[in-house]
């Protein structure tokens, strides 16, 4: 196993191990925020008005921007140096500040338009549609401060720093948990109080980042230029990567939009639903595509193609090894975890269940939620950025006329179906695409298969396990730990390179201590 692959998984380790805390805190708030709006027209308001620039920050900031700049600050960084790479991203800033202060100030003169775009169902309900709009023109510029916490995550990664920036998000929870806590305290608009929570923890987020920037030599206030050459290609690069690099949440928008017409409490179930697939989506999932694009980047500089395609093809394995389990686990205990997560306060059985439905019909593409990062990135470190871009759109298309045939018979179940299927179609368009530029390209191995076969005996296994809904969930960490060792057996070998990490670690502290 070369080292580039030991490298990644090393610090996918890091990056899930922050990522964890965050969804922990993530849950925690998600409980917190069902407790005390539950799943109805208020919850529907706040959390249409935060998906707008949440959905933005995912497409643009860590989609589009994070994936065109890494390889321009890594490719900068290796030919002229830290303070070419260093002024490129001061340069880069300068030109978010100036692009997204424009949009942030029309979205909020424009902010019932704007609604009307994403719920045009809320005009049905006066109220609601006022409650929304109010609540866009407070949370929008959250999409200025994220854009520059990915900046600096961006530039951190590349330098082959990944802990900080992953737990950048714990900070954003933190916030929106104590701001929802005193709104329910004191009696205040808790949608409202949840708004303002966001904006707080996304300057906490800029200036979590800062010291670890200093660290490795970069200050904000130096050179910078609007004409930076790197910039340039940067721009030339995110052009088309601003549809390409997030189909998953153009597609979650599509849903959105669609579940506005449906019954009251539509939008909150798949959102909640949504915040579940995340968990081992964001520990693991996106957390291997994160650290892939660096080291695919310098690969493909330096023109390494044969180490490209074998750190290709482990990223991908590794993935799957983590998300197959998954799937099963999240499928097999849906209505449990949702009950024991959610049930309680406002959070009624109704939308309990609903929200259930959602997530198993989510959990059918989660396996293709995942690998959409990791091939996605390999081609913007070959500098192909129409590929994903004409993968994309056909799978939006997809999604689109599924959705509309599933929505009516299926209810919200059908748009998260809906969403799942075309994310597989995006997969194999891009996967039988990176022909053109590897050749016969993926290596997938007895591992996979294996991969599958115990993740359904697991799933089978917490599914049939005759037990209370508080014991179910108690049992992840068995069938977790018995995964592990039966692919451990099976000589599976992103088994044996997770175990061994996990005792080199352990050993390490044992030494220090």
């Amino acid at each position: 196993m070369s080292e580039h692959v030991k490298q990644i998984a090393r610090d996918a380790g890091i990056v899930g191990g922050a990522t964890l805390l965050s969804r922990v805190l993530g849950f925690f708030r998600d409980v917190i925020v069902a407790y005390v709006l539950g799943a109805g027209p208020a919850a529907d308001a706040f959390y249409v008005a935060y998906r707008l620039p949440n959905t933005l920050r995912r497409l643009f900031a860590e989609g589009s921007m994070t994936m065109a700049f890494v390889p321009v600050f890594s490719r900068l960084r290796g030919e002229e140096g830290d303070e070419a790479a260093f002024t490129m991203t001061r340069s880069a800033l300068v030109w978010l500040l100036m692009i997204l202060g424009v949009v942030s100030v029309l979205a909020i003169v424009f902010a019932r338009p704007l609604t009307m775009l994403i719920a045009p169902g809320f005009a049905n309900n006066p109220d609601q549609m006022e409650m929304t709009v109010h609540l866009v023109r407070i949370v929008f510029p959250y999409i200025i401060q994220i854009s520059v916490v990915a900046l600096c995550m961006g530039a951190l990664n590349s330098m082959g720093h990944f802990l900080t920036p992953a737990l950048a998000t714990s900070e954003l929870n933190t916030f929106i948990i104590a701001g929802a806590g005193v709104a329910w305290l004191f009696g205040l608009d808790v949608p409202t109080a949840l708004a303002w929570s966001v904006i707080l923890g996304g300057f906490g987020q800029i200036y979590l980042q800062v010291p670890t920037l200093r660290r490795f030599g970069f200050r904000w206030f130096g050179p910078w230029s609007l004409k930076d050459a790197g910039v340039v290609r940067m721009g030339r690069l995110m052009l088309p990567t601003v549809f390409g690099a997030a189909i998953y949440q153009l597609n979650i928008v599509v849903g959105t939009l669609l579940a506005s017409f449906l019954a009251a409490g539509s939008i909150s179930a798949l959102y909640y639903a949504d915040r579940l697939v995340q968990f081992p989506l964001g520990v693991f999932g996106v957390a291997v595509g994160t650290v892939a694009l660096p080291s695919l980047s310098r690969l493909a500089a330096t023109r390494e193609d044969g180490e490209f395609t074998r750190t290709l093809n482990a990223s991908l394995r590794l993935t799957l090894f983590i998300c197959l389990p998954a799937t099963a686990g999240l499928m097999a205990l849906a209505v449990p975890l949702v009950d024991v997560l959610f049930g309680r306060g406002a959070f009624t059985p109704e939308a309990a269940q609903a929200t259930s439905q959602a997530l198993v019909a989510y959990c059918v593409g989660l396996p293709a939620f995942a690998c959409v990062r990791p091939l996605v990135s390999a081609f913007y470190a070959l500098h192909d950025t129409r590929t994903p871009v004409r993968a994309g759109v056909i799978s939006v298309a997809a999604n689109i006329g599924l959705a509309a045939a599933l929505m009516f018979p299926m209810a919200h179940t059908g748009l998260a179906l809906a969403t799942s299927l075309s994310s597989w179609l995006n997969v194999w368009l891009l996967w039988r695409a990176l022909r053109t530029h590897l050749g016969d390209w993926a290596r997938m191995g007895r591992g996979v298969a294996l991969s599958a076969a115990l993740s359904l005996l697991i799933g089978l296994g917490a599914w049939l396990t005759p037990v209370g809904k508080y014991a179910a969930l108690a049992m992840i960490a068995f069938w977790a730990v018995a995964y592990l060792l039966l692919a451990s057996l099976l000589r599976v070998e992103e088994a044996k390179l997770l175990t061994g990490f996990v005792w080199r670690r352990i050993a390490r502290r044992k030494k220090a201590a």
